[in-house]
């Protein structure tokens, strides 16, 4: 009988260890993600929008770096996350900060900038602050409401702005090359059906986890 309880704690043993990494993982990205919200906020009441990405924009650049480790998480099985989603999302953040914002560096006094900081940042503190304490064997009510509710507001708020500041660069992309200029363009037009894809995909999360949190609280209250 020993022989098969070595077995079962050598099948054991790795997801534990993945578990532990996704903790890790989910943590580091909430309190990173938590520094870019807290700063956009102070720096935009106290010295204005132009200032935002002075102090935080290479904190930005590099935080949204890091999650394309997420993309590898969903090729790898790691988390049952859509690879196609997942890589759409994680892409188009990646023109935003190293394809937009990077070489334009002036773009990021626009407002939209900060709006598109402070709807990022929301997102992702509460997104990596609820995976992280439903690894760890916890699910606040109310996190699971902001993490399945609060995505009616931020995800136009994100979208918009990051169209905005898209658009913006398309005429000084020009100065690399009309290929840039006009793959800007293409972005944008792509980017209506792609956010129908992220929203949807929000939303029939939302139904499913409100669903069963509906007949949790129904259940606890018997």
């Amino acid at each position: 009988m020993a022989a098969p309880k070595k077995q079962q704690k050598q099948k054991q043993q790795p997801s534990a260890v993945k578990t532990a990494y996704l903790v890790l993982y989910n943590l580091a990205s909430a309190v990173a993600w938590s520094v870019v919200l807290g700063r956009t906020l102070s720096v935009a009441a106290t010295r204005g929008p132009p200032y935002v990405h002075l102090v935080v924009g290479d904190w930005t650049k590099w935080t949204q770096t890091m999650a394309g480790m997420e993309v590898l998480h969903s090729l790898l099985g790691i988390v049952r996350a859509p690879l196609m989603t997942t890589l759409m999302q994680v892409s188009s953040r990646f023109l935003l900060v190293w394809g937009v914002v990077h070489p334009f560096t002036y773009l990021a006094q626009a407002p939209f900038y900060t709006s598109m900081l402070v709807a990022w940042s929301v997102t992702e503190v509460i997104r990596y602050s609820f995976f992280a304490l439903s690894l760890s064997g916890f699910q606040p009510r109310f996190l699971t409401w902001l993490r399945y509710n609060t995505f009616f507001v931020l995800y136009p708020m994100g979208i918009l702005s990051e169209c905005a500041l898209i658009f913006l660069a398309t005429e000084p992309a020009s100065a690399f090359g009309d290929i840039y200029k006009w793959a800007l363009y293409a972005i944008l037009a792509i980017y209506v059906p792609g956010s129908y894809v992220l929203y949807t995909h929000m939303m029939t999360q939302r139904k499913k986890v409100m669903r069963d949190l509906k007949a949790s609280n129904a259940k606890a209250s018997q």
